[in-house]
């Protein structure tokens, strides 16, 4: 079962029996059809899952609401108050926090659920590990934040933003770039590169350690097998710490965007 397991989840390319680690061509799958002229892979495919059980979830635990909430709507109102109070709340405070709450949600969950393929069996790759999604997402939250500052005061959120208060004057010739760099091009650089490269290697190591697995056990044999046992425990361990990940950089995402949105719509940062 293990074995079985192990090759659908990273099936070894066997030529001459030597081992073949994975590589960036992961990401980069063969194309499946054309819709539109648009070309789709497989990778596309999952994305496209995600996106349809995000929406169902919440469709089928928001549709038939009561007073007295069963275990599917007690999960996603669980779901929904987590990103609510822990992420918009605490930051935004109220009044910003539910007005922001629909962006930040749904990048909480998008992010969760493409994520989150990358452990499933039979997909086992995460929709946001070609750079498409993270960087979509990280434009969204680059206007999100510059609308909530020039919608809250123009000239404040310019001038707050590339020159902060208590610099000399003088200064201001090398903290103004600086400042121009962190906050207009650094950031969502950074909340593409993050997501999208956690993603990434955490998908080529657990194509790695099932693909050995696959190579000591079927390939190898003998006391090789031995090794095998240690690659597939390792597996399964990396397998839990990915489902942490997936969560952790999806709040992790919501958080920054939210991070983003207070520096903006403060008065003086």
């Amino acid at each position: 079962m293990f074995t079985q397991a192990a090759t659908l989840i990273a099936p070894t390319a066997e030529d001459g029996g030597e081992f073949h680690a994975p590589s960036i061509n992961e990401f980069f799958p063969d194309v499946i059809t054309t819709v539109l002229g648009v070309p789709i892979t497989r990778i596309h495919l999952i994305q496209i899952l995600a996106t349809i059980a995000v929406v169902l979830v919440f469709w089928l635990g928001t549709r038939k609401m009561t007073v007295i909430p069963g275990r599917f709507q007690s999960l996603v109102e669980m779901g929904l108050g987590f990103v609510r109070t822990n992420i918009a709340h605490d930051l935004l405070g109220k009044k910003d926090g539910d007005r922001f709450l629909p962006i930040l949600t749904t990048m909480f969950f998008m992010i969760l659920f493409m994520n989150i393929t990358g452990v499933i069996p039979f997909l086992n790759i995460a929709g946001t590990a070609i750079i498409a999604v993270p960087l979509t997402l990280a434009v969204v939250s680059y206007v999100t934040f510059i609308y909530a500052g020039l919608k809250k005061s123009p000239g404040k959120f310019l001038k707050n933003s590339l020159f902060p208060a208590g610099v000399p004057w003088p200064i201001y010739f090398i903290v103004t770039p600086i400042e121009f760099i962190s906050t207009f091009i650094i950031r969502p650089i950074t909340l593409t590169l993050r997501l999208l490269m956690n993603m990434m290697v955490g998908h080529l190591l657990l194509v790695l350690f099932f693909s050995a697995t696959s190579f000591f056990l079927l390939t190898m044999g003998g006391w090789w097998s031995i090794l095998a046992a240690g690659s597939l425990a390792f597996g399964f361990a990396f397998t839990l710490f990915e489902i942490l990940v997936a969560v952790l950089q999806a709040y992790v995402f919501a958080l920054l965007t939210a991070v983003y949105i207070q520096l903006a719509v403060a008065e003086e940062h």
